[in-house]
């Protein structure tokens, strides 16, 4: 099978030549040696035996280390909505300015992460739900599948390209929760102002249902959310309640096109793998054993349906921890347990900076006609 052919097999839950191997190179690759970087994504995956899924950004190019958002259409604004970013040494603010109000996020940066942290959130009273509401109402989504179709094409049946689905890379409620509002601040939200909540998820569900319709409309097999789902954010009352019902939604428009979603669900599962197991998600990506997550991959696949398909399994600490022979150890036991499921091998979530090349390439001599 071609890497394509195998990771759409994986994914779908269809016969494999041998088991899919693909590690998210998140965080790893901005760390990674000027040898490496030189190489490319695609070359590097294929270097150690990956079969290449390229997981919501446009690929590393060669020499590159420039993350990219991969996504099939543009955003833009009208209505008098305007964006604008300052910098002021190690702090930056992002500003949304609209004719009923403004949004103001701070942000601090990290040396040692060389990444910016979100500190403040702009939306804090009951007016910036309104305001939010507003903007989203206001945000212009024009299709634009050139560069996917270019990338995608350059990669042939040498990988998979997933691009993002929604503007804010995730469902209306979670983008509440890690970015617009915050966890603390959307819990009491809901109570003390629900009208207004309720607004502005109204006005983002239907922008992202628009984002959906341009992304049914292309080549692209696959999708891609970075949910972020876990308990350490959200409750699985708050999961069923608001981000469920419109993931749901998406799947239905997703599935009618024969498209597939994928969700990116790299937190503790234990008490959602039950809800998820109801909804239209077709794989959950980045899954997460202790001490990252809360649940093993094996014991999710026995809570879900067959149709649902895992990527992740090589959890975070163990693939930074462990010597070589242990990491064999482990990952022999976890595709033991994992054969004859749809599934594909992976590190869960981000990669650690200073996980050795020589696990990569371990691992890859692992998985040969393993299925």
């Amino acid at each position: 099978m071609t890497p394509k052919q195998r990771l759409l097999a994986s994914i779908t839950g269809k016969e494999i030549d041998r088991f899919s191997w693909s590690p998210n190179l998140a965080y790893w690759w901005e760390h990674s040696g000027a040898d490496i970087v030189d190489m490319g994504e695609i070359e590097f995956l294929k270097s150690i035996g990956a079969d290449p899924l390229i997981r919501g950004h446009f690929a590393y190019a060669p020499g590159s280390k420039s993350w990219d958002n991969m996504m099939l259409y543009d955003v833009s604004y009208d209505g008098g909505c305007t964006v604008s970013e300052t910098i002021d040494g190690g702090q930056k603010h992002v500003i949304y300015d609209t004719p009923v109000g403004r949004l103001v996020f701070t942000y601090m940066y990290s040396e040692s992460g060389n990444t910016w942290f979100l500190k403040e959130h702009g939306v804090k009273e009951e007016e910036d739900f309104h305001t939010l509401a507003y903007l989203k109402d206001h945000t212009v989504l024009t299709p634009g599948y050139e560069r996917f179709e270019r990338e995608a094409a350059q990669l042939g049946e040498g990988g998979l390209m997933v691009p993002i689905l929604t503007p804010d890379l995730k469902s209306s409620f979670q983008a509440m929760v890690e970015y617009w509002v915050g966890t603390e601040g959307i819990v009491y939200a809901v109570y003390d102002y629900p009208e207004a909540v309720a607004e502005a998820l109204d006005a983002m569900k239907r922008l992202n249902m628009r984002a959906v319709e341009i992304c049914a409309a292309s080549s692209a097999e696959c999708l891609l959310t970075w949910e972020d789902s876990s308990t350490t954010n959200i409750s699985p009352s708050l999961y069923e309640t608001y981000i469920a019902p419109e993931i749901n939604d998406w799947c239905d428009a997703l599935h009618k096109a024969g498209k597939y979603y994928i969700q990116h669900a790299c937190g503790h599962l234990n008490q959602l793998i039950p809800i998820m197991a109801k909804t239209g998600i077709d794989c959950i990506e980045s899954i997460s054993p202790p001490p990252t997550g809360n649940i093993e991959v094996w014991d999710a696949r026995a809570q879900l349906p067959d149709r649902i398909s895992l990527i992740g399994g090589i959890e975070a600490v163990n693939f930074l921890e462990l010597g070589l022979e242990a990491l064999e150890d482990y990952v022999n036991i976890l595709m033991e347990r994992m054969s004859g499921t749809p599934y594909v091998l992976a590190n869960s979530d981000s990669c650690p900076p200073y996980v050795a090349l020589e696990k990569f390439q371990r691992i890859g001599c692992l998985v040969k006609d393993k299925k």
